[in-house]
């Protein structure tokens, strides 16, 4: 059973932007969400939900990568709180008519030449 839940775990990493994208958009057609979806009302929203992904780390001081010392409970919390923000920020791509993954390609480009590794 946990080869099971290993493997479902990593088909749902391999998912793309671009089904995230149709998924959001029909999410949003089946609720007739569709006309509050302007780029000011998601971006709103997205604001709202780093909020409260930044208090999931409020007052805990620094932490170690991995999360070691936390609770499953506040990592599956962590993980619901960012999804919420890359849904957002997806809707509110698609939306603007920005291909995400082209501009976060482009950017790691410009990125990489005006921050040479050496």
């Amino acid at each position: 059973m946990g080869e099971e839940k290993e493997n479902a775990e990593e088909k749902m990493v391999e998912i793309s932007l671009k089904d995230l994208s149709r998924k959001l958009e029909e999410f949003a057609r089946a609720r007739d969400w569709e006309k509050y979806h302007s780029p000011r009302n998601l971006l709103l929203a997205m604001v709202g939900e780093v909020g409260e992904l930044s208090e999931i780390f409020q007052w805990r001081g620094e932490v170690d990568k991995g999360l070691p010392n936390w609770e499953e409970s506040d990592k599956e919390h962590l993980g619901e709180e960012l999804s919420d923000v890359l849904l957002y920020l997806i809707r509110l791509s698609d939306i603007c008519g920005i291909d995400l993954g082209v501009a976060a390609t482009k950017k790691l480009v410009k990125n990489a030449i005006k921050y040479p590794a050496n």
